[in-house]
């Protein structure tokens, strides 16, 4: 039996012990360190268990960022070394200030102003709490106003001919770095590595594109802020905004692409926020807007103008997307065959007609693998570029070679001019100009006069149909020959002596070939139906459509027998 006292000293080390427990539960705990470097900053995302209590200082000699986080214990391994970042070397632990305080040191290669604040976990799981630390490579790139243009001259020198300007297209590759975007069924493949594909190969074709030339908001896997993507292509006197995403849904049934247009209700939402933004405003009108605002007190006025900006651009957003959904539909399925209002950020620049492309849903177990496919990302490349040339030929901005002009524009060689020279001038390249010109070389003489090739001869260059290819693995089996393997594969008998390096055609049994093949040609594969097992979970399985199970099986209903031997067709 417990005396008082003992039985005083058990209830003081329970109640302590209570006490202790929701300290213990509510620790917050960092799983991870995330670092994305981007052309203007480096971000730092720490995973957390629960949302984070921090705080922080700078020190100098060395440059360091010291963030104290309470309650919080380490998961996450330490130290992290940063190799591919201008500002950030590395990330350590050091001595905290006080007990249950757990301090990171940031070694810096220079002094930056960070900026540091906290996400919410996401909707669907993805991700927890975060803490998000920016440090900037240098002082933030602002967004330049416009220079005041200069007063019209009343006399020009006609003798003179003018570059003709190339059609700049920014080309916006959603999400990136430690925003994934929509993530496919398979669970490892991401909106953000399907579309900076896709992009890049929109923008090299639009480049190869005598008189267009392409910026990209991110050229790798990091995140840009979506007021910057904006501002990116204001910056860069966009003709042009294209957004590239890949869309999804809860359930894998939606397929096909879209594209998207900014609505009359954002518009006018914008058209008041930058009003009330004498700066920006300014931007926006341009030279002659500059001088107008700073004399005039007229809201109405300048709200006018805006809303006149808003229009236009909505106009030629929705004939744009007309084209790509044209050329779109002709290599891909459709969602909407018609553009969709709506409001997006990416959309809202009320001189730049923008456009925000869906080229298919992620979600889709048959359109995820089409997305990572590079014969169907450069059809996809290829069907927005064909768009964006037709638009431009009917839609030409002024002062572009898509521009009509009363005279076929001439050039006179002038001394030191090459062909290239001269192409590059007036946007367009040395095959053109020969092509115009019926040049059989490019050797040219001083004085000689040369007709620059129009808009209407522009043409996207054609890309060659690629195979898609897969190296696979064959095991000789007893009575196998190479003339006999290289028939069962649809390959060259000289393509497998060069692939493993053989010295001569005997083979043995057990003996590993490496063999590319069309992925057409691979050898059929089967499927026994397992308990539990539907068409569509088999399908997303071995990465084909349902349809294509059906039609390799002459199926007239997807009812499955437990046994059932299914063939899988390889596309």
């Amino acid at each position: 039996m417990l005396s008082l006292s003992n039985f005083r000293a058990v209830a003081t080390f329970v109640a302590t012990f209570l006490l202790i427990i929701p300290n213990v539960a509510f620790a917050n705990v960092v799983k991870s360190f995330r670092v994305w470097p981007s052309p203007d900053e480096t971000r730092v995302v720490i995973d957390l268990g629960s949302e984070a209590d921090y705080s922080y200082f700078s020190l100098s000699g060395p440059d360091r960022l010291v963030v104290d986080m309470k309650d919080t214990t380490m998961q996450a391994k330490l130290p992290v070394t940063v190799s591919d970042s201008p500002v950030l070397k590395l990330v350590r632990k050091s001595s905290p200030p006080e007990k249950g305080t757990y301090r990171l040191v940031f070694e810096l290669k220079k002094n930056v102003q960070a900026e540091l604040f906290k996400l919410s976990p996401t909707p669907g799981g993805q991700y927890g709490h975060r803490l998000v630390i920016d440090l900037p490579h240098g002082k933030k790139t602002a967004t330049t106003a416009a220079k005041p243009s200069k007063p019209a001259t009343t006399s020009k020198d006609m003798s003179t001919v003018q570059r003709a300007q190339e059609v700049l297209i920014v080309i916006d590759p959603g999400h990136g770095g430690e925003d994934p975007g929509s993530i496919g069924p398979s669970r490892r493949k991401y909106e953000k590595d399907a579309v900076l594909s896709i992009s890049r190969k929109l923008a090299a074709q639009l480049d190869a594109t005598p008189g267009i030339k392409t910026r990209m908001t991110r050229t790798g896997d990091y995140f840009v802020n979506l007021n910057r993507r904006v501002a990116f292509a204001r910056e860069n006197d966009a003709h042009l905004l294209i957004s590239v995403h890949a869309d999804a849904f809860t359930s894998p049934q939606p397929r096909g692409g879209s594209v998207f247009v900014l609505n009359t209700r954002r518009a006018n939402t914008e058209i008041a926020r930058w009003v009330e933004n004498h700066e920006k405003q300014s931007e926006l009108l341009g030279g002659s807007g500059n001088a107008f605002v700073t004399n005039t007190k007229d809201r109405n006025v300048n709200q006018t103008l805006l809303d006149l900006q808003f229009s236009h651009s909505q106009k030629e957003g929705y004939k744009l997307a007309t084209e790509i959904l044209g050329e779109m539909g002709r290599v891909a399925h459709l969602h909407n065959t018609k553009p969709i209002n709506t409001s997006l950020a990416v959309l809202r620049s009320p001189q730049i007609p923008s456009v925000l492309v869906e080229t298919g849903f992620i979600s889709n177990p048959t359109e995820e693998k089409l997305l990572f496919q590079r014969a169907h990302q450069d059809k996809l490349a290829q069907a927005i570029s064909k768009a964006v040339v037709k638009y431009l030929k009917d839609n030409p901005p002024e002062g572009t070679v898509f521009s009509p002009s009363s005279k076929p524009m001439v050039h006179i060689v002038k001394r030191g001019e090459s062909l290239s020279v001269i192409a590059n001038k007036y946007g367009t390249n040395s095959k053109a100009l020969m092509a115009e010109n019926k040049l059989k070389s490019t050797s040219l003489a001083v004085g000689q006069k040369l007709r620059i090739p129009s808009a209407g001869k522009i043409q996207v260059p054609s890309k060659p149909i690629t195979i898609e290819t897969e190296t696979i693995t064959h095991i000789v089996k007893s009575g196998e020959f190479l003339g006999k393997i290289a028939s069962h594969y649809k390959v060259k008998l000289s393509d497998i002596r060069r692939e493993n390096n053989l010295k001569s055609d005997t083979l043995w049994v057990g003996q590993k070939l490496k063999i590319t093949v069309a992925v057409k040609d691979k050898p059929i594969r089967k499927h026994k139906v397992a308990r539990g097992e539907y068409l569509g979970k088999i399908a997303s399985k071995y990465g084909v459509s349902v349809a294509s199970i059906r039609q390799a099986n002459n199926l007239r209903s997807d009812e499955l027998a437990v046994g059932q031997v299914l063939i899988i067709p390889n596309k």
